[in-house]
């Protein structure tokens, strides 16, 4: 028994090690859109120009506004999505309109009422630059503030340049559809949950398919990743957000965030948000953890400084949407007679539609649920196919 415990572990350890190392050659060999400066430079030159921007948008060790500042490109504005410019906000938190300490720059909040800037925060813009990293899920609002960016760009006829990043769930394309009754914040296109596209691909489909006002108006430009693939493996040098701390996280978080609709913790407050699973009293499993207030990560988690039980998936391979967590912790709760979907409305805005929560509510398997969507996937594939930058 010892030998097989053995010889199991080594092969999880030996495959770890591999796809690390695969992880760190690709991380190598690519070059993101903000490091390719001969291809957007001059059309920065004499230009005021706008950054949407955060904690991610580095070239190397520097932050692009750093890095454009020391080759004298005039920045005048600095848009703040969600988290904020620094990424140090909470999910949800106000991001507030500033000034930069280190550049003197005027920051503009683009998350809670004024998700889209007004004409006199643009006036003094000529260009907007977008370079932010995304994580390919149709709930992460990165996305979402490049839509508006987009939009408000398109009507005031500022150029709009995307600086491509890879997405570490590209390889993915699942989900249901979002239908249009339940477009939100947290979903405003007609793509499943994973669209399987970069930032670059998708706002050449924002504004190939018109999902923005006076889209063909838009001068849009997006500078690809120089040698990434869609089999490209990319390990993300900085984290997207204050909750997806690593590249198990980010793996996870398409599959666990609809627990946000619930009661269930899934790690907020710990070290390891997005890679648990917790409840109490029911037992979800024989994990323990403790959600506790963090600044800037998670001051209020769900079941703040007590004790849960659940499933630690740290070490799962999961990959994708997997639904199996979802429906079983739904199946322990209603038979303790706990409501499960306690904010139904939300949870339908997270899938883009009511469907998925009534199947689940049905008793449907996963299989079924998955089958549910497959003609709106080979649907959308095509629908996407025009706006792919790579192969």
């Amino acid at each position: 028994m010892f030998k097989t415990l053995f010889i199991t572990l080594f092969f999880i350890f030996s495959a770890t090690l591999i796809s690390s190392a695969q992880a760190n050659e690709a991380n190598n060999s690519l070059v993101v859109g903000a490091q390719q400066y001969a291809k957007y430079l001059p059309q920065l030159k004499n230009k005021r120009v706008g950054l949407v921007v955060n904690q991610t948008s580095t070239v190397g060790q520097t932050h692009l506004v750093d890095a454009l500042l020391t080759k004298n490109i005039n920045i005048t504005k600095i848009f703040a999505p969600e988290h904020g410019f620094r990424g140090d906000h909470d999910a949800g938190a106000h991001v507030k309109n500033a000034v930069d300490s280190k550049t003197g720059i005027s920051l503009i909040s683009i998350y809670g009422k004024n998700k889209k800037p007004s004409r006199t925060a643009l006036a003094d813009v000529d260009v907007i630059i977008f370079d932010i990293q995304d994580v390919g899920v149709r709930f992460y609002t990165y996305i979402s503030s490049m839509h508006y960016m987009m939009e408000a760009a398109a009507e005031q006829g500022i150029e709009f340049l995307v600086l491509d990043r890879p997405n570490p769930n590209i390889a993915y394309v699942d989900g249901p559809i979002l239908e249009p009754e339940f477009k939100s914040f947290v979903g405003m296109h007609p793509i499943p949950v994973l669209h399987g596209m970069t930032v670059g691909e998708l706002a050449n489909m924002i504004k190939g398919e018109g999902w923005i006002n006076k889209a063909p108006d838009l001068k849009l430009t997006v500078i690809p990743v120089d040698h990434y693939t869609r089999k490209s493996i990319y390990s993300l040098p900085v984290k997207p957000s204050p909750n997806l701390p690593n590249d198990q996280a980010i793996a996870l978080y398409p599959s666990l965030c609809f627990f946000e609709a619930t009661p269930i913790s899934i790690g907020r407050g710990t070290d390891f948000a997005f890679q648990v699973i917790g409840y109490s009293p029911v037992a979800l499993g024989d994990f323990s953890f403790t959600p506790r207030a963090i600044k800037g990560a998670a001051l209020n988690p769900k079941f703040k400084n007590k004790t849960v039980q659940g499933l630690d998936l740290r070490q799962t391979n999961i990959t994708g949407l997997n639904l199996t967590y979802l429906i079983n912790a739904y199946t322990e709760l209603s038979k303790n007679n706990i409501s499960f979907f306690e904010r139904a409305d939300f949870m339908d805005k997270l899938a883009g539609t009511n469907k998925l929560r009534l199947a689940i509510e049905a008793g449907q398997s996963e299989a079924q649920v998955k089958q549910s969507w497959q003609a709106g996937l080979v649907q959308f594939k095509a629908q996407r196919a025009p706006y792919l930058l790579y192969k």
